[in-house]
C-alpha cells in the first residue's frame, strides 16, 4: 500500500490556483525532494500533505486514510500519529531544554519518557546537549534537535521544509547524513527544499513550477 498518493489536488485561493490537478504516489520508504522556486506551490503542497490545510478539490490517501473528508479535530490528531515535521525555523519552546523540548511531544502523543527522549537525542548527536536551552545550541544543533523530536514518535512519513535552509555547508551535511540513516533504516521521507544539491540525495524530485507537477525524475545518489 502507498504510503502516501495525491489524486488530482488543487488549491484555490480566490483567483490565485496555489495547485492545479498535482497527481503523484510516494511508496513506503521512498525519499522525495520536492522543488520549485518561491511561489511554486511548495509550502501549499507542504501544508495539505502535513494535515495543516484541505485542497479545495481532489483527494489525499495518507496511509491508506483519505484525509480530504477529516475535519479540523480528525487532521490534528492524523498529522500527530503519523508525520514528523521538521521546520526551517525550528520552533522550540525557548524555555524548555532539548530533552524537555523532545519530550513534550511526546506529551501531546501519549506519555512523557525522558530516557526514550534522551535516546532520541543520542540518536542524532546531541545527548551531551541534552540539558542545554534552544539559544545555547547552534543552529546545525537545533535542527538536529528537532529532527529527534520528529523521530520521538515513531512517525510514518517525516515531512522536512527547508530543513539545511539555514546551515552552513557542515551542518547541511550532517543533517543529510541524518536523513540517509533514517532512510536505510526503513524511513519514508518528503523533503521540501530549493537546493538541487540537497534534492539529489532523495531518489526521485518532483519539481512544481507555478503550482503545477513538471516533472518527476528519479536521482541517482539513493539509487
Amino acid at each position: 500500500m502507498n504510503i502516501l498518493e495525491l489524486n488530482d489536488v488543487s488549491m484555490i485561493y480566490g483567483p490565485v490556483k496555489a495547485l492545479q490537478n498535482i497527481s503523484f504516489i510516494v511508496q513506503p520508504g521512498e525519499w522525495v525532494a520536492i522543488m520549485g522556486a518561491s511561489g511554486s506551490g511548495k509550502t501549499t503542497m507542504m501544508n495539505i500533505v502535513g494535515c495543516m490545510n484541505k485542497a479545495t478539490h481532489g483527494s489525499v490517501i495518507l496511509d491508506g486514510e483519505n484525509i480530504s473528508r477529516l475535519n479540523a479535530r480528525d487532521l490534528t490528531v492524523l498529522r500527530r500519529d503519523k508525520i514528523g515535521l521538521i521546520f526551517q525555523q525550528f520552533h522550540l519552546i525557548s524555555y524548555l531544554t532539548a530533552v524537555e523540548n523532545v519530550m513534550i511531544a511526546q506529551y501531546y502523543h501519549s506519555m512523557v519518557d525522558e530516557k526514550e527522549a534522551m535516546q532520541a537525542l543520542e540518536r542524532v548527536g546531541l545527548a551531551h546537549r541534552a540539558r542545554h536551552l534552544p539559544r545555547q545550541l547552534s543552529g546545525g544543533e537545533q535542527q538536529r534537535l528537532c529532527i529527534a523530536r520528529a523521530l520521538i514518535n515513531y512517525p510514518r512519513l517525516i515531512l522536512a521544509d527547508e530543513p539545511t535552509g539555514n546551515l552552513d555547508e557542515t551542518n547541511q551535511n550532517t543533517v543529510l547524513d541524518i536523513f540517509h540513516q533514517l532512510h536505510n533504516e526503513g524511513s519514508t521521507i518528503i523533503v521540501v527544499t530549493h537546493s538541487p544539491e540537497v534534492a539529489a540525495h532523495a531518489q526521485r524530485v518532483i519539481s512544481l513550477e507555478f503550482g503545477r507537477l513538471v516533472s518527476d525524475m528519479p536521482t541517482s545518489l539513493c539509487a
